[in-house]
């Protein structure tokens, strides 16, 4: 008896969590850059970051993913303090969704959605339906997990000591909230640890005083990924983390003397345990945000002056230049929009010679630097270009018009490069993971490119800064320079293989790295054609 519970417990479980992975990844991939997109556009007060944080949770099912995407923005700082609190709250109540879905119970149907799941899977050649089927045959998976566990935990009414346990939470609510925290800490889901008492309910062996604790509990121990997530980031992507923690510590203290009445209000709401403690778990988020939403501009003041720590000098990655008020007069909103250009080619530069460092000193850790970088690179994009459509529908002269496409077609190029950059960080971290080595002369070879790209970099600022030609030119004569490296070392690299004296996937890696390093050449080489092209003054 005991091994088959134990045996049904650990695949029912396993069965669970994989399918919750498998389909929160599914609605992830289906949504995900778009509502990274969303939540930067359109955050503004904590009233409707409470709103952008709940409408992005739901569409990923992962309130963790929320939170994480968030301490990214406030580390790159394309957000602020004040403005990740309410995405953050807003996420707590995005995410009970998942507990709302399992209280359907459609365990019956798991093997039939799993079915038609994997034809999907098979038939399907658009991303977006393969996507689909990997997230209903995550949500099958997750249901057939949850058919399992209901049907092994049945026998474990007849255990004394598990009653007893079951009965000590309803009256000592420490203890369920304690035990919620840990499971949930453990696992880091909220919605595996609710869940499970979800799976518990449907089988009769808890009731909704002993899940009520347990679900508080989960609501701390969810925290924990964000608190993860923050360690080595800035000052106030810290901040944001601790936030998370202390506004559920805060709602789960007010409700504490109130768990009686709550549970009564609770079973007020359905005549169903599951869709009971799938309501309650909603229900103190939703609560918990509305008492905590007036008071988050002074809470973030608060975390500003308890939670000390010297600020890092981050990129102010929002606009600097793009005044909206600067579109009626087109000729120095052009301008501003060069100067914008400028900016996000320095922070590139910047994000190579990271890479660089961390090739030099294998340093792993200042490798995080370039992806936020990288992401800050394609909002300033973003940024840049809808800030010159809008310019585009301004009466315009003949100059100006031909400039705009020009500008569009150089920032575009810049993103590129940021993206390269970022695959360089992906190389190199793969260089010091699998403890790969490259010989002197091709770490040699390396700098070389990296000397010739800096500078076309270089010179690419200061072409569209003073509209130079003989800039432009040098950059176009020296782009087809990197393309002789390119080829001179990858002829090198052969004769290195042939003689022994490189490492097989070493190599592979260095000719990724020199490769991605003549793209950005190629995209540095593009700008010049539009200084020289379409940006003359």
């Amino acid at each position: 008896m005991a091994k088959e519970i134990i045996f049904g417990l650990l695949g029912g479980l396993g069965l669970f969590i994989y399918g919750m992975h498998r389909m929160s990844e599914g609605l992830h991939k289906i949504s995900g850059q778009r509502m990274r997109t969303i939540m930067h556009s359109l955050t503004g007060g904590p009233k409707r970051g409470v709103l952008v944080g709940a409408g992005i949770t739901c569409f990923i099912q992962s309130s963790s993913a929320t939170t994480v995407m968030v301490i990214g923005f406030v580390n790159a700082g394309l957000m602020t303090l004040t403005q990740s609190l309410g995405v953050i709250l807003g996420a707590d109540i995005g995410t009970t969704i998942t507990a709302q879905l399992i209280a359907f119970k459609l365990t019956d149907y798991a093997l039939p959605i799993i079915g038609v799941g994997m034809i999907m899977s098979l038939l399907a050649r658009r991303r977006v339906h393969k996507n689909i089927a990997e997230f209903l045959l995550g949500f099958g998976i997750l249901f057939l997990g949850l058919s399992i566990l209901t049907q092994v935990v049945k026998p474990l009414g007849g255990f004394p000591i598990f009653n007893e346990v079951m009965v000590n939470f309803s009256k000592n609510p420490l203890l369920g909230i304690l035990a919620g925290t840990i499971v949930t800490a453990i696992l880091q889901s909220s919605s595996v640890t609710i869940g499970m008492v979800l799976g518990l309910s449907m089988t009769g062996l808890i009731d909704l005083r002993a899940a009520i604790p347990i679900v508080l509990g989960c609501n701390i121990g969810t925290c924990i990924t964000a608190l993860i997530a923050s360690i080595g980031t800035s000052i106030a992507a810290k901040r944001a983390a601790i936030a998370h923690i202390t506004f559920k510590v805060v709602g789960v203290v007010i409700f504490l003397p109130f768990l009686g009445p709550f549970a009564e209000l609770i079973s007020l709401t359905s005549k169903d345990i599951t869709r009971e403690i799938a309501n309650a778990h909603t229900l103190f988020n939703v609560i918990n945000v509305l008492i905590l939403i007036p008071f988050i501009p002074l809470f973030a003041k608060l975390l500003t002056k308890f939670v000390k720590g010297k600020e890092e000098e981050e990129e102010e990655y929002s606009p600097k230049y793009l005044d909206k008020y600067l579109l009626n007069t087109p000729p120095i909103a052009i301008e501003a929009s060069v100067k914008e250009i400028v900016r996000t080619l320095d922070v590139a530069k910047k994000m190579v010679a990271i890479v660089m460092h961390g090739l030099r000193h294998n340093d792993l850790k200042i490798l995080d630097k370039v992806t936020r970088r990288e992401e800050a690179v394609d909002s300033l994009r973003e940024a840049i270009t809808e800030y010159l459509v809008k310019l585009m529908q301004q009466e315009l002269g003949a100059d100006e018009s031909k400039k705009i496409p020009s500008l569009i077609h150089a920032i575009n190029d810049v993103e590129r490069i940021g993206d390269h950059a970022d695959n360089l960080r992906n190389l190199i971290e793969q260089k010091i993971d699998s403890r790969l080595s490259f010989s002197s002369i091709a770490l040699e070879e390396i700098e070389r490119m990296y000397g010739g790209i800096n500078n076309m970099i270089d010179c690419s600022m200061k072409a569209l800064q003073t509209n130079d030609m003989n800039e432009a030119r040098f950059i176009m004569a020296e782009e087809c320079q990197i393309n002789v490296m390119r080829d001179r070392f990858k002829s090198n690299h052969i004769k290195r293989l042939e003689e022994s004296k490189c490492n097989v996937i070493s190599g592979v890696v260095f000719l990724d790295i020199i490769s991605n390093f003549e793209k950005i050449g190629d995209h540095l080489n593009n700008v010049a054609q539009a200084i020289t092209e379409g940006l003359q003054w």
